[in-house]
């Protein structure tokens, strides 16, 4: 999952990797408010809690719009999963949110109307992480080699501070 995501950053060196989690999301919009708490509960854990806010606003933001665009109105009962994940990876130097939807179409940053209530999500994204990117992602294990992509993982990554990474 995590290849695309190496390409174009600084090389990451395996023994920075200090930790994953991850959160299998319900198909309703309720799920935002779990993903929330997850992210909390994983950051203060991995003693980052003072990356809450915006980890937090960029999680909402991936999970809402993959609940929001990703998911069918009609989802397939060929989802044996829940249709979207939340993982959150942690390195020494960056932390990256990565949310995973059944959809293989890519995530567009659209403008808004000053007056619209919705619309400016991936721009959020944006400004709030240091960068963010998303790739397609390949059928979970067990699914048949014609169900060559699943759908897509998007992410946002997060370059932590010197303090972080000595673990201060």
């Amino acid at each position: 999952m995590l290849e695309p995501l190496r390409q174009g950053l600084p090389p990451t060196d395996p023994s920075g990797v200090a930790g994953s989690a991850s959160c299998a999301l319900p198909a309703r919009y309720e799920a935002v408010g779990g993903a929330r708490q997850f992210t909390r509960s994983t950051l203060e854990r991995w003693e980052l809690g003072d990356r809450f806010d915006d980890v937090a606003l960029v999680v909402s933001e991936l999970v809402t719009n993959a609940l929001r665009h990703a998911l069918p109105s009609d989802p397939p009962r060929e989802f044996q999963d829940p249709p979207v994940r939340l993982h959150l990876m942690r390195w020494s130097s960056r932390l990256v949110c990565a949310v995973r939807d059944p959809s293989r179409e890519s995530p567009v940053a659209g403008e808004a109307a000053d007056s619209a209530e919705s619309g400016r999500g991936l721009f959020l994204v944006e400004c709030v992480s240091d960068s963010w990117g998303w790739h397609p992602s390949p059928a979970p294990a067990g699914e048949p080699p014609s169900a060559r992509v699943y759908g897509k993982v998007v992410w946002a990554l997060f370059r932590l501070s010197d303090c972080a990474k000595n673990g201060q």
